[in-house]
């Protein structure tokens, strides 16, 4: 038998983590393997689904469009040789440009035993609705061009313009759009679609080095007024997430999220001491090591 594999894409922020969960949480009985791209060190995306399914493995430290295809492919052979699931759902980086992983997965061997079946794109809604560049953006383009099905997330603050942007989707060459009315598809409605596969003649990947990255850490709790008024004035940061605990939390675990300049902090099921934090930015505009220093300044020495 080979065994399908859905791709997750989407850009930063999407919401592909979320979206992934729902699909494991609900996975209409199918074993399911998950891998997931982190770009950093810090592997929080895999933390977050380990409490979903059995397997779960991170590939860290880059983005496996370029520098990790062969991580990619060791790994899928690892997965396939210790077990046999019926569904690999690889979550994409939101840094990663999906043409060179699809070039990565049409591997002749690896096709013998698992497949590309669906590649699916996480458009936020509310992003591509707030800002306009989003659309020209050449990452965010190749994500969406690369993909067999869009969702829309984050439909819930878009009221009304929600069908405008799905007429766009399909003026790109998107047929399959979903998510307007704020569902998602049965995974087995996302997979056994058998998309024909060519990646020749395909446009140049997008490198990642267009961003930035940050991972700090911290072995003990933080003030959470310093770490809340620290990061809302880090200039060029586009999406961060993280465990953190508090001084004024005591015992507990938070999850940290920002995108754009959208923060939350939510309860994570998860017994951490200290913090673990990763934050990307645009190259140009996010100095990684002045952001550590003042984060230490702020958070450790302060």
């Amino acid at each position: 038998m080979t065994v399908p594999i859905l791709l997750v894409t989407g850009f930063l922020g999407a919401g592909k983590t979320t979206f992934i969960n729902a699909l494991l949480q609900d996975s209409a009985g199918l074993r399911i393997a998950a891998i997931v791209n982190d770009f950093g060190s810090i592997n929080i995306d895999a933390a977050l689904l380990e409490t979903a399914t059995d397997e779960v493995i991170g590939l860290k430290n880059g983005c496996i469009c370029c520098s990790l295809q062969g991580d990619l492919l060791r790994t899928l052979r690892t997965v396939l040789r210790e077990g046999e699931p019926d569904l690999i759902v690889i979550e994409a980086s939101g840094v990663a440009d999906p043409q060179g992983i699809m070039s990565a997965l049409m591997d002749p061997v690896l096709w013998q035993a698992a497949r590309l079946d669906t590649v699916l794109c996480l458009v936020d809604a509310e992003d591509v609705s707030r800002d306009i560049g989003r659309w020209e953006d050449p990452l965010w383009k190749s994500q969406v061009a690369g993909a067999d099905i869009v969702q829309l997330s984050k439909v819930e603050s878009c009221e009304g313009a929600v069908e405008a942007l799905a007429t766009r989707l399909h003026a790109m060459g998107k047929p399959a759009v979903f998510g307007q009315d704020g569902t998602t598809l049965a995974i087995r409605d996302l997979i056994g679609r058998a998309h024909p596969r060519s990646v020749s003649g395909a446009a140049p990947v997008i490198d990642s080095g267009r961003f930035a990255t940050l991972e700090w850490t911290h072995d003990a709790p933080v003030s959470m007024p310093k770490f809340q008024r620290l990061i809302g004035t880090e200039a060029g940061v586009v999406r961060a997430k993280g465990f953190l605990s508090f001084h004024e939390k005591p015992g507990e675990t938070l999850l940290f999220q920002l995108v754009g300049r959208r923060a939350t902090l939510a309860p994570a099921d998860r017994d951490q001491k200290g913090c673990g934090l990763v934050l990307i930015g645009e190259a140009d505009a996010f100095d990684p090591e002045a952001t550590r220093r003042r984060m230490d300044a702020a958070l450790i020495e302060g």
